[in-house]
């Protein structure tokens, strides 16, 4: 797992399903940080929830339950994870504060009908082993307009692994001094996302273009390690960039299409 908006995606969607238990969403969570505070927004989400604003309280992660079971009420409801990046913030509810912490954050959470009133999670870095997750109100969540198929992220994924592999061996050749082994560099990143776990019933396909994923972004962490030192140039840092960046934007549609298939799936009929 790679972010804590996938796990309590992915978890809490096993969970509402009765595929897990509460205390397995919360272990999943603990991996990330022994403390979760949690808090709302604005004064509108704090007076519609009840939850502390503007200054957290550490409820703990079982607050992010409740959270969560409130805002699944509605028929059709759906939790979806969103990854937005640089120039990419597709599925994002615009001009709003979740808009503005998720883009911050790289990652959320929207609960509840596509096109109706949801509410949003985005969870952030307080202090050393605290993650602090602010809930907002939104009036209407977006259609999701873009929505992948796991035959076509997967089929997108194998092609990706090839490319992210061309792109490192490129930046080995024009950095010649570069001492570490590139293979222990991607074992060593991809050893990290290991010690998240996922639900049980997760589809094998989902797995496999996780793993994928997981697997190109390792890929992209050691690539920019091995970048030569002449990118400090604006020229050098484009071509990089323009090198790196749709396999970033790859890896985060991979993610989405895979977590946000495994929620559907567990949805309830």
């Amino acid at each position: 797992m790679t972010s804590p908006s996938a796990t309590l995606t992915v978890w809490a969607s096993s969970w509402l399903a009765g595929n897990s238990a509460p205390d397995d969403v919360i272990d999943a969570l603990h991996a990330w940080a022994p403390m979760h505070l949690v808090c709302a927004g604005d004064h509108v989400t704090a007076g519609r929830t009840g939850l502390p604003w503007p200054d957290p309280q550490d409820r703990g992660a079982a607050a992010l339950l409740q959270t969560i079971r409130r805002a699944v009420s509605e028929p059709d409801t759906e939790i979806r994870l969103v990854l937005p990046g640089p120039g990419d913030v597709r599925g994002i509810p615009a001009g709003t504060t979740f808009a503005a912490a998720a883009v911050s954050a790289g990652e959320g959470i929207l609960i509840g009908p596509q096109g109706r009133l949801g509410t949003g999670l985005v969870p952030q870095v307080e202090g050393p082993d605290v993650l602090r997750w602010t809930v907002s109100c939104l009036e209407q969540l977006p259609v999701d307009a873009h929505h992948t198929g796991l035959g076509e992220a997967e089929f997108t994924m194998r092609e990706t692994v090839r490319d992210a592999a061309a792109a490192l061996e490129t930046l080995h050749m024009l950095d010649s001094g570069f001492g570490a082994d590139p293979r222990a560099l991607i074992a060593d990143a991809l050893a990290e996302s290991a010690l998240h776990r996922y639900p049980a019933t997760i589809p094998a396909r989902a797995l496999r273009i996780l793993d994928s994923a997981d697997q190109v972004a390792a890929i992209l962490t050691v690539a920019e390690q091995m970048a030569p030192a002449r990118t400090v140039t604006a020229s050098a840092a484009a071509s990089l960039e323009d090198l790196l960046r749709p396999l970033r934007s790859a890896v985060r549609s991979a993610r989405t299409a895979a977590i946000n298939a495994c929620a559907r799936d567990a949805r309830p009929a």
